[in-house]
């Protein structure tokens, strides 16, 4: 944990708060990443062009040379840690979901020990929980 007090461990219990129902899982995770990381969170939604309701289908989460990209599949989330150069993926690895809040939470933790403005959205993505 950083002299902020900002480490994975609560990065990890934040995102992992809303995952015992599935079904408000995917919107409340989109909403904390999109909220604190905005340049790098990209939410897709299902639902047609006049659909009142719109679900998310997908959230990708950009960090340097590595996206985590999580979806709903048959009523189950699936999350992939890929290894990404210029945009192209070098590598796709499937992470159940503790795995990949764990990851996501290590690299979020790092980047706001590398960066003032990271720092300020993670601390605003904890406090919004």
């Amino acid at each position: 944990m950083d002299d902020d007090g900002i480490g994975f461990e609560l990065v990890a219990a934040s995102l992992r708060a809303d995952s015992a129902d599935i079904g408000s899982f995917l919107p409340a995770l989109a909403t904390k990443l999109a909220g604190a990381l905005p340049r790098q969170t990209t939410v897709r939604y299902h639902g047609g062009f006049l659909s009142k309701k719109k679900s998310v289908e997908a959230i990708d989460v950009d960090l340097g040379d590595e996206r985590f990209h999580i979806e709903e599949q048959q009523g189950r989330i699936e999350g992939r840690r890929q290894s990404a150069v210029r945009g192209i993926v070098l590598k796709n690895e499937i992470l159940p979901l503790d795995s990949w809040i764990e990851a996501l939470s290590t690299r979020i933790a790092e980047a706001a020990q590398a960066s003032e403005t990271a720092r300020g959205a993670l601390k605003q993505m904890l406090e919004g929980s």
